[in-house]
Parts: C-alpha cells; sequence; structure tokens
C-alpha cells in the first residue's frame, strides 16, 4: 500500500482527500500545519505529500523547502490561487505538480496515481554511465550531476528528467505533445504551459548554454549542440 501524507489546515479539505484516498487503497496520514508535517516526514516513509501552500506559521513553500532536505518525496503542492509566480517558485522548489483549488478530488487522485508510477518506475531504472560533453555544459546521466564552467548546476528532479530527455534525442525536433507524454507520462492531466515553465528555469539554470535549448515556433523545442 503506497503512503500519503496530507497537510492541509483546512480540515474539511483533508477528509475529502482522504476520502477519496482511501477508496483508491492509499493509507493516509494527515497533518494541520508545515512544523508537523516536517516531523512526520523525519520519521515516517512516504510515498507522496500533497501540502497546501497557505499555511499559518510555516507556508508551503518552506515546508517544501525542508521536506526536501530531510528526503526526496514526491510533492503534489495545492493551492487557492493559480498565479504564474506561485507555480514558477513550486516547480524551482522541484515539485511534481500543481493543483489549484477548489479541484475535483478525482481528478487529483489521477495526478496522485501518476506521480507515484513515475516516481516507482525511476527508481526502478539502473542507466549506465553515460556523459554528455558541450563546450562547457557537463552532463552526467548517471550521477545525474549537472556542470556549466565546472560548478555544479541544482536541477529539479523534473527538469532533470527533462533536460537528460532532450540531451539523448539531441538534434531531433521535439514537439510539446511528444515531450510532456514522455517526461510527464501519457496520462498527465496538466497543461503544456507547465512544459514551458521548466524550459524557462532550465534555460535560466544553464545560462549562456541556454542557447542550446532551441525553440521550434508552432511545433516544440530541439535540443542542438
Amino acid at each position: 500500500m503506497y503512503s500519503i501524507l496530507v497537510v492541509d489546515d483546512e480540515e474539511k479539505i483533508r477528509t475529502v482527500i482522504r476520502k477519496y484516498a482511501e477508496f483508491e487503497g492509499y493509507g493516509i496520514t494527515e497533518a494541520s500545519n508545515g512544523i508537523e508535517a516536517i516531523e512526520l516526514c523525519r520519521t515516517g516513509d512516504f510515498n507522496l505529500v500533497i501540502l497546501d501552500i497557505m499555511m499559518p506559521e510555516l507556508d508551503g513553500f518552506t515546508v517544501c523547502k525542508k521536506i526536501r532536505e530531510i528526503r526526496e518525496i514526491p510533492i503534489i503542492m495545492l493551492s487557492a490561487r493559480g498565479e504564474e509566480y506561485d507555480k514558477i517558485h513550486g516547480f524551482e522548489l522541484g515539485i511534481d505538480d500543481y493543483v489549484v483549488k477548489p479541484f475535483s478530488p478525482k481528478e487529483l487522485m489521477m495526478r496522485v496515481k501518476v506521480v507515484i508510477s513515475r516516481n516507482q518506475n525511476k527508481l526502478g531504472k539502473s542507466d549506465s554511465h553515460d556523459v554528455f560533453e558541450a563546450e562547457g555544459l557537463n552532463i552526467d546521466f548517471t550521477s545525474r550531476i549537472v556542470k556549466v564552467n565546472g560548478e555544479k548546476v541544482e536541477l529539479t528532479p523534473k527538469e532533470y528528467d527533462l533536460l537528460f530527455y532532450m540531451v539523448i534525442n539531441r538534434g531531433i525536433a521535439l514537439s510539446r505533445e511528444k515531450l510532456i507524454n514522455e517526461v510527464w507520462g501519457y496520462d498527465y492531466y496538466g497543461d503544456d504551459r507547465t512544459l514551458d515553465t521548466h524550459i524557462k528555469l532550465l534555460r535560466s539554470s544553464l545560462k549562456e548554454y541556454r542557447k542550446f535549448l532551441v525553440t521550434l515556433r508552432g511545433v516544440g523545442y530541439r535540443f542542438e549542440t
């Protein structure tokens, strides 16, 4: 049974999520604030965290940072606001998905299923050692280390996945649909603006080597050196 930690200061929200999650066969642990959530992550073993942004004491962004310091757990962030800044900041911190309130519990469960499945598949893969280099950009696929001019660049898990896929398929025109299907999964329920956000973040991290991420208007993107 997969275990999910639900973090929200609204009991009604936690109750709805518990009802639908338990129906799907997930084990649920609840936390009403960020401090409690961080302590639970220190001692518990969770397959996924559903985390609200707007909470007293510690907001969801701060909690996400603290959880990431403890262990690598997939996170779906909830927010009553759908502002682009919140989404970008969340993805910068390494969240796996973003859901705006009010949300459909059924859709949330589908997103939960996709994120958990994707993470389990990633854990089960064993890649052969391989390194890609172009000018001052160095990518070690096995160690998941990216260096720009000799300095290590910290990327979110999804940024790593997107960059690695594009580099492996370098020189090939990749449609937006293809990238979303291959990196987020065929059953991804988000929109393609998530892809654009991650490309924007990647370009910022790669600095002058952002030139390798070529936009193909009306089609998608291509990694080209």
